[in-house]
């Protein structure tokens, strides 16, 4: 099952930035990255019948990424999620840095163990990371799965981009 992580992939930059720099530098331009990410949680689900099941997932974990302009960035991630074994996963994401700034993202996916690829959007952000925006994408394997709602996994083939918002810190709608 492809448990919500997330993903969340927001910002490349941690480490000796200063206060007031942004993503992406002065020019604002985007930054590819990729990443690691592992999380454990817990996951309570209900039957919908033989062939359905709705699960809600909470999950926490660390995430790296790497890039070419800021290589080295660890965050704290949380992950909410609805996984409908019918019609996918929806959930919400929030990375935060060794400086408590954040970045959020929106989460969708097929969320079945055997289509199990995720999508990620950014909603912005706090700090450096405000108006953040950009996409990443990953897959879910599941390491552990216990029948007490324990869960634990990995995002397998994170990748994504993203760029600072305006000075004002909007959020892309």
């Amino acid at each position: 099952m492809a448990l919500a992580l997330t993903g969340a992939l927001a910002a490349t930059g941690c480490g000796a930035a200063t206060e007031s720099q942004k993503l992406g530098g002065a020019t604002g331009g985007w930054l590819e990255f990729t990443g690691s990410w592992n999380a454990a949680g817990s996951r309570q689900s209900i039957s919908l019948g033989s062939d359905r099941r709705a699960s809600v997932v909470r999950l926490t974990g660390t995430m790296f990424l790497a890039g070419v302009d800021r290589p080295g960035a660890g965050f704290r991630s949380e992950v909410l999620a609805l996984v409908d074994t019918a019609t996918g996963l929806v959930g919400r994401s929030v990375w935060t840095d060794e400086r408590g700034d954040q970045v959020f993202s929106e989460l969708q996916g097929e969320g079945t163990t055997a289509h199990n690829h995720l999508t990620g959007k950014f909603l912005g952000g706090t700090g450096r990371y405000a108006g953040a925006a950009g996409s990443y994408e990953f897959s879910w394997q599941s390491v552990l799965e216990s029948e007490d709602g324990t869960v634990q996994g990995r995002a397998v083939d994170l990748k994504g981009r993203v760029r600072a918002g305006s000075e004002a810190g909007d959020s892309p709608k």
